[in-house]
């Protein structure tokens, strides 16, 4: 009998997260094009807000650059099909050419795509001081 092992969807959810983690150390446009769903709507920690072309062009024009993403007290709660993750980050990299080392607190919101795939439909960043 060939049973399939379905995984906890906070296990699916934190595969995704490094999905997405690796698509941003790599500036992986094409990852990060299946992972954001197209009305992302994401407010950066200086009150911005991104849309999902706005950080595929910063990927894909190298203005910005991450080197390092290092992530702690990571919090996955799923309702259905949407997901909340918050998360402590630290990111070494640099934007439009001048380094940059800080510490964000992010907010994102996964939901099933019409593909059934996941996807991030909206975020938040904080600088954490």
């Amino acid at each position: 009998m060939n049973k399939e092992v379905k995984q906890p969807l906070e296990l699916q959810i934190k595969q995704y997260e490094e999905r997405l983690k690796q698509a941003m150390l790599r500036s992986d446009v094409a990852a990060l094009d299946e992972l954001l769903a197209p009305d992302l709507s994401f407010i950066n920690h200086l009150g911005q807000l991104m849309t999902k072309q706005n950080d595929l062009q910063a990927h894909k024009s190298g203005m910005l650059k991450i080197n390092q993403i290092t992530l702690s007290d990571q919090k996955i709660k799923v309702y259905g099909d949407v997901a909340v993750v918050t998360v402590l980050t630290h990111i070494i990299g640099s934007f439009a050419g001048a380094a940059s080392e800080d510490n964000f607190r992010f907010t994102r919101v996964w939901a099933k795509s019409t593909s059934n795939a996941w996807q991030v439909i909206a975020g938040h960043s904080s600088t954490v001081v």
